[in-house]
């Protein structure tokens, strides 16, 4: 988004109020932010002012960007994978011993990358809570599926997370997350040994009455709407295959308008047969599935996005100004922000900071310095930003989100079901002082000292 018009520092003030409500909003006025269309109502009176700018300044191509090339397609693979995943329903209720806990939350955590944090945590979530329901002590087995499904388990594509997918609109390409799998690997298995040892710890803490049910109360495994896998492998092949990058006519300005939304429209007829094809049952009362959690994510981020237009331009004028200038800043910054905000903006904002610094300070960010001659050694660029930056900025958003319930919007949806299944879960506070600042924060920063 590049634009000779300087942005004033006001200019984000909508943008940081949007994304206070996000955050605020749910605790302070918590019956009156359930409805969509107050959320939408939000949205419209801090969006629309900025639209309005932005149309008197000149600013037209840059928010029809935002609105059709970076809103829309978001929306429309959120909703693919939301419908998709839909319509995937597991049941059934088997021994929950700590292996087999285990080996749950080491399934949703590579699923997470393949249909969406959302998708996994949706899919895995029930027959989890189902098999460890004769169980007294399950409070640690939801915090954990939060970090490793919800979140950390998402990074391996752009498919797995928003904020990854919304890098990928932005230069990344499919396969480029998967670089990553190093630091992906090595958080899943620190988390799972340590799932096992906790598990195994409140194993031996239960009542030989609990565990003698949860011995004869059982029920096999059974997958249902299998179909919409095929529907799913077609979502991923849509992502990775039609794109400007393996059809560059699709990234010409003058393309027609159905070769530019391809991918879109590929996607939508994937969700129509996956509506069409799916039994009611398995969706609608098996899965309970609702519209409302898709129309709450497009009531905001039609509000997030407007109101993130010139706030990533001031972004990107000021970032040599700004004191970020090493990898580890922008890991911690974006961990910081995607911890409390939503990790969507918040990665898009520091990429944006990124693409604005001089090459000097990039190399500086990168680890490399000039040599004798004065200039600056090779730096590998993705998305026109170094690789390690865009590494910390992914890495952060993906893992952070889970050092909160609002750092990512799977994290509400399982703790909701979890007390729907009648599991006392941890305030805000409490979760972050019981489980995210002693087991999460630790480990991230292990990740930053080893990989970045």
């Amino acid at each position: 988004m590049e634009t000779t018009l300087k942005m004033h520092a006001w200019t984000m003030i909508p943008f940081a109020i949007m994304l206070l409500a996000i955050a605020v909003a749910p605790m302070v006025a918590e019956k009156w932010w359930e409805s969509n269309r107050n959320k939408l109502i939000v949205s419209c009176v801090l969006g629309i002012p900025v639209a309005a700018y932005m149309l008197v300044q000149g600013l037209s191509q840059e928010l029809i960007h935002t609105i059709f090339f970076d809103y829309v397609p978001f929306i429309i693979l959120l909703l693919a994978l939301f419908v998709i995943t839909g319509g995937i329903h597991l049941s059934g209720d088997i021994k929950a011993k700590p292996w087999i806990n285990t080996t749950f939350l080491a399934i949703g955590f590579v699923l997470a990358s393949i249909m969406g944090t959302t998708g996994a945590a949706m899919l895995l979530i029930r027959p989890l809570l189902t098999t460890n329901q004769q169980r007294k002590y399950t409070v640690h087995t939801v915090l954990f599926f939060i970090a490793l499904v919800a979140n950390c388990g998402g990074l391996m594509t752009p498919l797995g997370d928003p904020p990854l997918f919304m890098l990928f609109l932005r230069g990344a390409s499919f396969t480029w997350f998967a670089t990553l799998w190093k630091e992906w690997l090595f958080t899943g298995a620190v988390l799972l040994v340590t799932y096992f040892l906790v598990d195994t710890y409140y194993y031996k803490k239960e009542h030989w009455t609990a565990l003698s049910a949860d011995s004869r109360e059982q029920e096999p495994l059974k997958l249902t709407g299998c179909i919409n896998f095929i529907w799913l492998i077609g979502v991923v092949c849509s992502v990775a295959f039609l794109n400007a990058g393996t059809i560059p006519a699709m990234g010409e300005h003058d393309a027609p308008l159905y070769l530019k939304y391809l991918r879109e429209i590929v996607m939508v007829i994937l969700l129509l047969l996956s509506l069409i094809t799916t039994k009611k049952k398995v969706r609608y009362v098996d899965n309970k599935f609702t519209w409302a959690p898709i129309l709450e994510v497009a009531a905001l981020f039609i509000g997030i996005f407007t109101t993130m237009a010139p706030a990533l331009i001031f972004l990107e004028q000021k970032a040599s100004s700004l004191g970020l200038s090493e990898t580890w800043q922008f890991y911690y910054a974006t961990g910081l922000l995607s911890s409390f905000l939503d990790n969507t903006p918040t990665a898009v904002a520091f990429w944006s900071m990124a693409t604005g610094l001089p090459d000097s300070l990039q190399a500086m960010a990168s680890g490399l310095l000039e040599n004798g001659n004065g200039v600056v050694e090779s730096v590998n660029y993705v998305a026109k930003v170094p690789e390690i930056l865009l590494s910390a900025i992914s890495i952060a958003a993906v893992f952070f989100g889970a050092m909160t319930y609002i750092g990512n919007g799977p994290n509400f949806m399982v703790k909701a079901i979890a007390e729907e299944n009648h599991i006392k879960m941890p305030s805000f506070f409490g979760y972050m002082i019981r489980f995210s600042l002693i087991c999460l924060l630790p480990l991230y920063i292990l990740v930053q000292l080893i990989f970045l």
